[in-house]
């Protein structure tokens, strides 16, 4: 049987602003004209709100089809993007802001990727092919709360459930396997037992998803603040096997965690990983950008002396970078950490390395190709051979200022002419 609660009577609205907003005031009223009470809020945006955290997304559910949904955003002057309209979605823009409108569905049938569905108006059905039961929650623009799963129950326990038999649910879409652990990390400080056997048995499935969707998930679950637990429950059930063969530094992931929650997917990786995460970029299909933060920290990390002088440590903050540096010191310390009985007794010197840059900002080197052309070397390795020489003096001299560095440019350019 369908719960309902009214959120007001209930003194439940407090983190439920949004719901006034213009964009999602317009976009309701032009729905709601098609026909009454068509149209709720759904999935991540009423969730979070009841955890008390603000949504990143706002979602609307609807008995509309997506003709129907794209004719009344049109003729109302707003904006439509069909954005998933082979399962129904298609985004509605009011104000600059999108806002994804997803007709109700049912399954059809599933091959473990990718779904073929019907459209349906009975939001039990649409419910019951859903995910997670905190997940299944609708709510009107009245705000009230219609909860045909138990939801609610499960986000008072912060119990991440599957609806209905787990297995099923997976078998609809294995890429639930990894959202399963990525929920409970961010949700739960425990694992729904039966959610968690069927993972393990159905772990196999995993090989069926792209390598991009495993790549989203897995840089989602690795980007929050504490994922170290549900790392390790992967690896005992032999879920995180599928993603990556080689043996997890799980305790370098959670020292990385402590001493910066907010520490990113790709040096999350940098730390479960190492060296041994090397191809793990294509396999999970990582940006460039991505790619090359994970494998420079890994790098830069073994360059990271907490003992260091500060000269050394200088020259080493220039040739990296703040950016790579503070990863490089990150990792480091991380690694230190999960490696010592006593990490309290050093724990302070990779803080004062790390936050070298905050005392002595990296320079840039004073001058370029463009300035060995302009004094009359000519275009070739003599270029190369003179910035190298000139840099290498500079550095060499404590990075002094402008005026010498430019006299120790001046000097090797007459060399380089003279030879």
């Amino acid at each position: 049987m369908t719960a309902s609660i009214d959120l007001k009577a209930a003194g439940l609205t407090q983190h439920f602003g949004w719901v006034e907003d213009k964009p999602v005031q317009r976009i309701l009223g032009v729905l709601e004209k098609i026909e009454a009470d068509c149209v709720r809020f759904v999935g991540g945006c009423v969730r979070d709100s009841l955890f008390g955290e603000t949504p990143k997304d706002i979602d609307l559910a609807t008995t509309l089809k997506p003709d129907q949904v794209i004719a009344a955003l049109k003729g109302a002057g707003l904006g439509v993007a069909p954005t998933g309209i082979e399962h129904g979605t298609v985004t509605a823009i009011a104000y600059n802001k999108g806002i994804e409108v997803t007709t109700l569905r049912a399954d059809v049938s599933t091959d473990g990727r990718r779904a073929n569905v019907a459209f349906t108006r009975d939001w039990v059905v649409d419910a019951r092919r859903r995910d997670f039961t905190m997940n299944a929650l609708y709510l009107t623009p009245q705000l009230v709360l219609f909860d045909p799963v138990g939801g609610m129950d499960d986000i008072g326990l912060r119990r991440v459930r599957f609806i209905g038999e787990a297995a099923d649910r997976i078998r609809e879409d294995y890429l639930r396997i990894l959202r399963f652990f990525r929920f409970s990390a961010r949700f739960s400080a425990t694992f729904d037992e039966l959610g968690l056997a069927a993972c393990a048995a159905l772990k196999d499935g995993i090989r069926r998803l792209s390598a991009e969707r495993i790549g989203d998930e897995m840089s989602k679950l690795l980007s929050l603040p504490a994922p170290q637990a549900a790392v390790s429950a992967m690896a005992a059930k032999g879920v995180l096997a599928e993603v990556w063969p080689e043996r997890p530094a799980i305790e370098t992931l959670a020292r990385l965690k402590m001493i910066d929650p907010a520490a990113p997917a790709p040096l999350g990786l940098a730390a479960l990983f190492g060296a041994a995460g090397e191809g793990i970029d294509a396999r999970l299909r990582l940006s460039n950008a991505q790619s090359e933060r994970r494998r420079y920290a890994v790098v830069n990390a073994r360059q990271i002396d907490p003992a260091m002088d500060e000269r050394a440590a200088k020259i080493l903050l220039y040739r990296m970078g703040a950016a790579a540096w503070n990863d490089a010191c990150l990792l480091a310390e991380a690694i230190f950490l999960a490696d010592t009985d006593t990490p309290q007794m050093r724990a302070g010197e990779f803080e004062r390395v790390r936050s070298l840059p905050l005392r002595w900002p990296p320079p840039r080197l004073p001058f370029a190709g463009k300035d060995a052309l302009a004094a009359g070397v000519p275009e070739g390795p003599r270029i190369s051979a003179v910035i190298k020489a000139a840099e290498a003096r500079w550095i060499g001299e404590d990075f002094p200022p402008r005026a010498r560095a430019l006299a120790i440019f001046a000097e090797e350019t007459a060399a380089i002419l003279k030879g």
